[in-house]
Parts: C-alpha cells; structure tokens; sequence
C-alpha cells in the first residue's frame, strides 16, 4: 500500500466516523437537547416542546397522586379517596405508556 492509498483509507474512514456520529444521537445522553433537522423553525436547539411539557406534567401526577395515594392508607381514609387517587395515577401512568409506543412508531 503506497503512502496515498493509507491517506485516503483514513480520510474515508474519518468521513464514515463523522457520519455515524451525526446520524446516531444518544437519546440518553444527559445534557442540553439537540435540535432535529427541519425541527420548529425558530425554536433552536433549547426550545421545549409541547409534548416534553405535558410528559413533565403527568411524571409529576403519577408521582404526587401515588405519594397522596399512600398517605390516605396510613392516615386510614376513606376508601373513595383511595380509589380516587389509584384512578388518577393509573390513568396519568396509562397516558404516560400510550404516548410512549406512539412515540416508537
């Protein structure tokens, strides 16, 4: 192999590491999110969108309506008010998998 054929292997190789770095984003890497190609016009790469705000929003009734749900069992409540409270986080939890497989398709 001549001194060019090595150069070009390694500029072909460092194109194809460039690529796979732009096309293959880490969906759990921690950090400022990254805008999408052809995303909200304006929006840059901090803008947040509806669908994070209502996913935020059901996170925290799932969270404060399971809290609530056990502090009526030890304060020995009423069982209305527990049956209540379990509705509201099955139905925020199920709203919560729903999005989640549409999301995946």
């Amino acid at each position: 192999m001549t001194h060019q054929d090595h150069r070009d292997h390694r500029d072909h190789r460092d194109q194809w590491d460039d690529r796979d770095r732009r096309d293959h984003r880490d969906p759990y890497r921690l950090g400022a999110p990254q805008a999408a190609p052809g995303s909200v016009p304006g929006g840059g790469p901090d803008a947040v969108s509806r669908g994070d705000v209502l996913r935020t929003l059901l996170w925290a009734v799932v969270v404060l309506s399971a809290v609530a749900n056990m502090a009526l069992s030890f304060a020995g409540a009423a069982t209305a008010l527990h049956l209540a409270s379990g509705v509201v986080t099955v139905l925020a939890a199920g709203t919560l998998v729903v999005r989640g497989l549409r999301g995946r398709r």
